[in-house]
């Protein structure tokens, strides 16, 4: 059965204290509204739309940014959830499938809990949780699987408060049933809203099955506030970790690795203690990240090392049996098969052939204050120690730089380019020059 989603991520999140929509703050490196989008993707849905409202604008950014398939729809007023999927159903013309409303707010549910829903027969389905305090959340009030209403805390009795299963606020419904009850929906409630959750009552009054799909309490975790939102990065990374670890992954120490929502590890990869991905790092099977590494945007293949202490950002491609030693920094470039830079380098906008060497102090002088331009180094080459490469500038294959030269021309290939200040030696003249200095330095 065909699928499609609508994302509810116009709420402005007062109580985050936060001129940023609440949909935008992070968790895994990755605003809410994109955890949800990428629950949701698993479905392989026909249709996404998600609607928009306080910080339209920032909020449609991101969501093209990590879903560019997603539709967006604003709700310019604020008038229930309800009145949010009202917006959204006209870009569902035609389409006749399963539609699952999800929250922009709710970035923890599972995929297979999106699949039970999906796959659910009933005409509505409503997603529930077990909750250990139930609190003021809504009651599930059923029959078995069946849903007979949905009650709120205000309106229910003390005997339907003992009732520990509670409204997550995701739904499924077919796409026409669902435009027909939204359609009917009132607000003749205290707070003047459109309530989606209406639609449960209207189905059974029509005679249609309601049905209550359950998960664990944590996957309806909503973020309204920055503590719930500490706590939510805690839970991801907690996931995150353990998926790796089942996934073939091995950590030195996994609690001091973090990661971000679309970090993939291979097989066999190691990481030591205290790294730190990123958006868009992917880590082939067989690499190794070592300790207090930072990685991001960057595609590190098989074999590789990195670090301790190196700095991988956008742009970075390390092919195979590539080694990035401590505290070199990668921008921008790519490192062919067998690439050795064991430390202490700055590579940006640079391209550097196969088995080549890249010395400590190493630095390609990228940036004129104005443009940047690249650096390119042939295959087997040998670049010696605290070499400045001021691009534009190509090192030919075989060829050798000198320790401390500063390359300005092209080198061609196998030719050795040196390029610094001839020494001169002034015998005596260090000792007298200390001299002065301590003098000076006793009548101050």
């Amino acid at each position: 059965m065909a699928n499609a989603l609508i994302i509810l991520a116009a709420g402005q999140g007062t109580r985050m204290n936060s001129d940023l929509p609440k949909v935008l703050h992070q968790v895994g490196r990755a605003p809410l509204v994109a955890h949800a989008l990428a629950a949701g993707r698993a479905l392989d849905p026909e249709r996404v739309v998600t609607v928009t409202g306080h910080g339209a604008e920032l909020v449609e950014k991101a969501v093209a940014e990590w879903a560019p398939e997603a539709q967006c729809v604003r709700q310019d007023e604020q008038l229930g959830t309800g009145h949010a999927v009202a917006q959204a159903l006209p870009h569902l013309d035609g389409y006749h499938g399963r539609v699952i409303v999800l929250y922009g707010d709710t970035p923890f549910i599972r995929p297979e809990t999106l699949e039970a829903m999906a796959e659910s027969d009933a005409a509505v389905t409503v997603l529930g949780f077990e909750a250990e305090d139930p609190g003021r959340y809504g009651r599930l009030v059923t029959h078995g699987h069946a849903l007979e209403r949905i009650v709120e805390y205000k309106d229910a009795t003390e005997e339907e408060r003992e009732i520990t299963l509670c409204n997550s606020g995701v739904i499924a419904c077919d796409a026409v049933l669902l435009t027909e009850l939204v359609q009917g929906l009132g607000n003749d409630n205290a707070a003047g809203e459109y309530y989606l959750t209406d639609i449960v009552g209207m189905a059974r009054a029509r005679g249609l099955t309601t049905e209550v799909v359950t998960c664990d309490e944590e996957e309806t975790l909503g973020i309204n506030t920055r503590f719930e939102l500490s706590v939510a990065e805690d839970l991801f990374q907690d996931r995150q970790r353990a998926d790796a670890l089942e996934n073939g992954v091995s950590m030195v120490d996994p609690s001091t690795v973090y990661f971000a929502l679309d970090t993939y590890l291979g097989r066999d990869v190691t990481v030591g203690p205290n790294v730190v991905f990123g958006t868009g790092v992917t880590v082939e099977s067989g690499a190794a990240i070592e300790a207090f590494c930072h990685l991001e945007g960057c595609h590190i293949s098989r074999g590789a090392t990195v670090g301790p202490f190196a700095r991988l950002r956008p742009g970075a491609e390390l092919a195979e049996n590539v080694h990035v030693g401590n505290f070199v920094e990668v921008k921008n470039s790519s490192l062919a098969e067998g690439v050795k830079v064991g430390h202490l380098t700055y590579l940006g906008d640079a391209e550097i052939g196969a088995r080549s060497n890249i010395g400590a102090g190493t630095i390609t002088c990228n940036y004129d204050g104005v443009f940047k331009h690249r650096t390119v180094i042939g295959q087997d080459a040998f670049i010696g120690s605290s070499t400045m490469l001021v691009a534009p500038v190509t090192v030919g294959n075989q060829a050798l730089t000198g320790s401390g030269s500063v390359i300005t021309e092209n080198v061609p290939d196998e030719a050795l380019a040196i390029a610094r200040g001839q020494q001169v030696n002034k015998p005596g003249l260090a000792a007298k020059l200390m001299a002065k200095l301590r003098a000076a330095k006793a009548k101050g």
